[in-house]
């Protein structure tokens, strides 16, 4: 008898009408005898909505627990709490899209039965996708130092600019007088680069993007660079202190800290259909082509 395939399950259920589709998600696992860890948050979650019935079989997935499957229930933040969690031994994850736009998560609420199905039959796709590593100098190693998306230095103080100092393999690039800068994944372009102007990559490209946030000169444009660069960014502010956003984990870093940011020597995998395409994606989600305007009856 072959073993129950673990899987770690990521999420958040706010709205009591979605509550249905977490339980679809539950039963189906659970005709599959699949042994169920489920990330600490969202078992809170799912225990405190009514109508939700855990199975007993299902435990809170600790550090203890290597699954084999992970599947993300919400949008792309939650895709990037799954990833954060798992991408880095390469578990494949399966994004189920209970928000709008997201461009991570593939299937519909609707579709978790087939999804879960295609997945313990092995007749998903799966795409490697890049991730940021970073360090600090000076500095302890990050508890989680790696990005799918990306990683930002931002200011704190609303009134005014940061001076951010930027090298590329060694050799000065220029000193951006911005609100932030972004260093984005291909993945990530896609995420807060695009909302600042950024280009759209394709997922399988080997390039970085480093894109300007509200940059005091209109000649400072996105910039994208080799997959292999080594960027080093030094950042000078008004009140000596930044913040450092991290697919969006936020911390405060003092003036006096550089961030060394490359390609990891990891990836992400993310489940997709089979025949699925990113430009198909692209159409449906930006809405490319379509008449947009309200039409008079």
């Amino acid at each position: 008898m072959e073993k129950p395939i673990r899987v770690a399950l990521f999420g958040s259920v706010t709205d009591s009408s979605k509550a249905v589709y977490a339980q679809n998600l539950l039963d189906a696992l659970e005709r599959r005898n699949a042994c169920v860890g489920i990330d600490p948050p969202f078992y809170e979650n799912l225990n405190a909505v009514p109508g939700i019935r855990v199975p007993r079989s299902a435990r809170i997935a600790g550090e203890d627990f290597q699954p084999q499957l992970a599947v993300s229930m919400g949008g792309d933040g939650t895709f990037l709490t799954a990833a954060k969690r798992v991408g880095a031994s390469g578990t494949p994850i399966l994004g189920v899209n209970m928000g709008r736009l997201g461009f991570l998560a593939d299937f519909s609420p609707c579709d978790i039965e087939m999804a879960i199905d295609m997945a313990f039959r092995g007749q998903l796709r799966a795409e490697a996708r890049a991730m940021l590593g970073v360090a600090f100098s000076p500095g302890e190693p990050l508890d989680y130092p790696y990005a799918l998306n990306e990683v930002a230095v931002l200011k704190r103080d609303v009134g005014s600019m940061i001076s951010i100092r930027v090298e590329i393999d060694g050799e000065y690039l220029t000193t951006y007088q911005a609100d932030g800068l972004i260093i984005n994944t291909p993945t990530g372009s896609t995420g807060y680069a695009l909302s600042v102007g950024g280009p759209v990559m394709s997922p399988q490209s080997d390039i970085l993007g480093l894109v300007p946030v509200a940059p005091h000169s209109l000649s400072m444009r996105p910039l994208t660079l080799g997959g292999d660069a080594r960027v080093r960014l030094t950042v000078e502010s008004r009140n000596h202190n930044f913040l450092v956003a991290i697919d969006g984990r936020s911390q405060v870093c003092a003036e006096g800290v550089s961030l060394d940011v490359r390609k990891a020597g990891c990836q992400v995998r993310v489940l997709k259909r089979p025949g699925g395409s990113f430009f198909r994606t692209l159409r449906q989600k930006l809405m490319w082509g379509s008449d947009t305007r309200a039409r008079e009856c």
